[in-house]
């Protein structure tokens, strides 16, 4: 019975690192589309949401089935209820990538202002929210809460960039109401989306500690001092 639990666990764990890697793909695609404007890439990333979706059901039922087949404890109830959680947000992850890739294909103009897209540091976001993603990866596959802790600091980055973002696209709008108005309104959607998926990194950061360590995190402040 314990060689069949530990098994049906691994087995669980490699469906949530395939998942994982399905997710990071989407948000990483979905960035490049957002700076290319490439409508067939979105269009691509849509498709592929479907599969997203399919994974969180599988994942959910499995979960089901461990819990009311094999009663877990200790570690290993919370590693499956860790599981259940990144799954929902890996699942809203993909969601965002999704809207992103919306953005695109209803995005009018021929290419965002390139200067814009410079000063509102938009490509430095995407790449954090993909390193945010990357990290928890490792953390997961190598079991090591220490590099969960890493992303807390790098989603004050990310917020950063969404603070700072505001006024520099009311100052866009003011510059040329007629013209620029509606990019900067869609531009806030993506900043909103993108930050967004920050959040849900931090959350999966406090399950893969909460299972590796047994510590709740969640409404405590994640400084980098709290975990020194």
């Amino acid at each position: 019975m314990v060689l069949k639990v530990e098994a049906e666990l691994e087995a669980l764990k490699k469906e949530t690192i395939e998942m994982w890697t399905l997710v990071y793909n989407q948000v990483q695609r979905a960035g490049e589309a957002i700076l290319t404007l490439d409508k067939d890439q979105a269009r691509q990333i849509i498709m592929r949401e479907r599969r997203v979706n399919a994974f969180e059901l599988k994942i959910d039922s499995d979960v089901e089935d461990m819990i009311a087949l094999y009663n877990p404890v200790a570690v290993q109830l919370r590693f499956v209820l860790a599981v259940l959680k990144i799954n929902t947000n890996l699942e809203r992850i993909g969601d965002f990538a999704e809207g992103l890739a919306r953005f695109v294909l209803d995005f009018k103009g021929p290419a965002l202002d390139p200067e814009l897209v410079r000063n509102l540091r938009l490509a430095e976001m995407i790449d954090q929210v993909k390193e945010m993603l990357q990290t928890l990866f490792d953390a997961l596959e190598k079991e090591n809460a220490r590099i969960a802790t890493k992303v807390f600091e790098m989603d004050q980055k990310v917020d950063e960039i969404n603070h700072a973002s505001l006024p520099l696209l009311t100052a866009y709008i003011i510059e040329s109401p007629e013209s620029n108005a509606s990019d900067a309104l869609q531009m806030v959607s993506i900043f909103r989306k993108l930050e967004r998926i920050g959040d849900h990194c931090t959350n999966m950061a406090e399950e893969i500690v909460f299972y590796l360590d047994a510590k709740v995190l969640k409404h405590q402040g994640k400084t980098k001092e709290r975990f020194e």
